[in-house]
């Protein structure tokens, strides 16, 4: 999932830009896939709350490989909108996808939770190196496209998702066999950890999202090739998901909110690199800055959510929570080229610090409640 997803970050504008009349329209692909993960977030919990996990990824990966051989067709067609249809299906895959860290938590034991999280989203180191690279791989399949044969890849993978689902065993599979009291999503909402939860995952990821899909594009305007984008996709791939090595183990050890200040401080660094440099290693450093900055502030919120549900509510939280979030993801994507093409570089990323100066007052005021007032199960 993640290797597709790290391709669609790394030409998708590029793709948008060379394909769209209005320029400004680049980034509607990526920020389609967004909205495509965006409405599937609650059905697909839902569904999987009916049919079991297995069953719910084994439909997302049709549509996965769906939108990836939309995306081949469209760019040998030049057909802009069908590659906006083909990152929508894309998007629905993704969709499904994000349960799989979800899945894990549901097999392991409660203090090892953040841990479970971690491991799950190591796929992206592999990602990092696998994604950005599918480009120059698949030039030699469709020689007058530079970009169609790297979505034969996806097809690919999102068939061996496909195949993998067929044979794997998932306990407890189906989460409605859980019984007990459920509360309503308004009450279980009003728990501080799950309101912090919440918006550091909402603007955490929307923040690194924003910056970026910019990127590419501001690379682009700043005279650099695509072999330097695809670098510093690469390594902002690898700063993402590389630190899920430990992250599991030092939020057990100085504490999750303590964690994602410190995210918090590493997204305001990538900024501050943005706006005093614009050579390939300002991109470099200031990417890798908000790479680790994401990967602490996701893997603590979705760590924070998890402890705010009974098993009978998890379908509805989990659901919630990845429909506000990738509501703001989908905003921020699309945002980010308008901002990028009408205003510049400079206004992108002066255009976070709103975000990080919530996220921080949200930290500091969950630190200062009492552990025993954050959540009410």
């Amino acid at each position: 999932m993640m290797s597709s997803t790290a391709l669609m970050m790394t030409i998708s504008a590029l793709v948008g830009y060379e394909l769209a009349d209005d320029k400004s329209l680049a980034t509607l692909p990526l920020s389609t896939q967004f909205l495509g993960l965006m409405l599937t977030s609650i059905p697909a919990s839902l569904i999987m709350g009916k049919i079991g996990r297995r069953m719910g990824f084994i439909l997302g990966s049709l549509f996965g490989i769906t939108g990836a051989v939309i995306a081949v067709l469209s760019i040998l067609n030049h057909h802009y909108w069908w590659f906006v249809v083909s990152a929508f299906c894309i998007g629905v895959f993704n969709g499904f996808g994000t349960y799989y860290r979800f899945a894990a938590v549901d097999v392991v034991d409660e203090e090892i939770r953040a841990k479970a999280i971690s491991y799950v989203m190591l796929g992206g180191v592999v990602a990092a190196f696998i994604g950005p690279n599918l480009t120059s791989l698949g030039q030699s399949i469709f020689t007058e496209e530079q970009f169609a044969g790297a979505f034969v890849f996806s097809i690919i993978f999102y068939s061996i998702v496909f195949l993998i689902m067929l044979i794997i065993k998932i306990p407890d599979d189906q989460i409605h066999e859980e019984k007990g009291e459920s509360r309503s999503i308004k009450e279980i909402a009003k728990q501080p950890t799950f309101i912090v939860a919440i918006i550091c995952g909402m603007l955490g990821y929307a923040g690194m999202s924003y910056l970026m899909t910019a990127t590419p594009l501001a690379m682009k305007h700043h005279a650099h090739v695509l072999s330097d984008t695809s670098f510093v996709i690469q390594w902002h791939l690898l700063a993402m998901f590389a630190p899920s090595f430990f992250t599991g183990s030092v939020i057990r050890r100085f504490g999750t909110l303590n964690v994602m200040l410190a995210g918090v401080m590493l997204g305001v660094t990538c900024v501050v690199i943005n706006l005093i440099g614009h050579s390939v290693w300002h991109f470099w450093v200031a990417l890798i800055a908000l790479g680790i900055s994401w990967n602490f502030l996701f893997i603590g919120a979705t760590s924070l959510l998890t402890g705010t549900y009974r098993l009978v509510e998890k379908a509805k939280a989990q659901a919630v929570n990845d429909f506000l979030v990738f509501s703001l993801v989908t905003v921020s994507s699309l945002s980010a080229g308008v901002f990028q093409y009408n205003y510049g570089w400079k206004v992108v990323n002066l255009a976070t610090i709103p975000l990080f100066i919530i996220l921080f007052v949200s930290l500091i005021w969950l630190k200062r409640i009492p552990k025993s007032k954050r959540v009410s199960l």
